[in-house]
């Protein structure tokens, strides 16, 4: 399969430059990397809700998905509740796996971070086992970094 091309970094950048609007840039954000992922089945978002303390469902690529997770739940709890990516080859085989989606095999997340605070979990899903390796990890995370600092850029912290 071929890896994640880490170009997306530069381009999320330059897709991104002088946007303020949230909803714009998650959006688009998750539009530039399903688009740039062979064999992937979702890509989105899911955004800190500080009012209930859940992940929200965000702007996404793909089939309908879970609305709410819990932090310490499913990968996308467990990356959120330790503020780390997470790799996960088969998603059958990590414990708790929340199947939003019975077609995904493998799934990559990455946390989205604003001020050194986790707002979101950037998460992909490949129909694929082992569809991700830890090239694509490292390409996904520089990802969310820099969308995060797009995000820093505009204080989404006063608005999330």
């Amino acid at each position: 399969m071929a890896e994640i091309d880490p170009i997306v970094v530069d381009q999320v950048d330059a897709l991104l430059a002088g946007e303020t609007n949230l909803m714009t840039i998650y959006a688009n954000a998750s539009a530039l990397l399903a688009d740039a992922i062979a064999d992937n089945n979702w890509c989105g978002f899911y955004l800190l809700n500080k009012a209930t303390g859940e992940l929200d469902l965000g702007p996404f690529q793909g089939k309908v998905a879970c609305m709410h997770i819990k932090p310490g739940s499913g990968v996308v709890g467990t990356a959120f509740a330790d503020g780390q990516s997470v790799l996960v080859p088969n998603v059958h085989e990590f414990p708790g796996h929340i199947a939003c989606d019975a077609a995904s095999n493998s799934e990559l997340v990455a946390p989205v971070k604003v001020n050194g605070q986790t707002i979101g979990i950037l998460d992909i899903d490949s129909p694929s086992l082992n569809r991700f390796s830890e090239t694509d990890q490292a390409t996904v995370v520089a990802f969310a970094d820099h969308l995060g600092a797009v995000l820093d850029a505009i204080s989404v912290n006063a608005v999330h």
